[in-house]
């Protein structure tokens, strides 16, 4: 069983900057591929970053140069920067694990509640 735990979602000014964390438990392994997804209401989840076991990294063009994705696999926790939020960022932040080999994401946090104000 695995476990994955978002925190670190708030009511933030627009302008304003934060952390998301990720925590994994339970039978996991630090070779996964980690990502971040965010989801708008009447909008779709989309993949916002995601950060590889090599330190490779990917970004939706809609977040580059504002989001930074890190992990600290000792800890098996994947973090999210955040910074110069827009009220477009308003979205439930989801983080998911995908397994070696795989080519979907298999494990999902509940979801971290991030909401931008102007």
């Amino acid at each position: 069983q695995v476990q994955l735990l978002e925190s670190g979602g708030r009511l933030v000014q627009a302008g304003g900057s934060l952390r998301l964390s990720c925590a994994a438990s339970g039978r996991t392994d630090s070779r996964w591929t980690m990502g971040w997804f965010r989801q708008a209401p009447g909008k779709e989840r989309e993949l916002v970053a995601a950060c590889g076991t090599d330190d490779s990294a990917f970004y939706a063009d809609s977040v580059k140069g504002r989001f930074t994705v890190s992990r600290d696999s000792a800890k098996m926790t994947v973090y999210l920067q955040i910074k110069s939020l827009k009220p477009e960022d308003t979205a439930t932040y989801y983080c998911a694990a995908q397994l070696l080999g795989s080519d979907h994401f298999t494990y999902w946090g509940q979801g971290t509640q991030v909401t931008v104000f102007s």
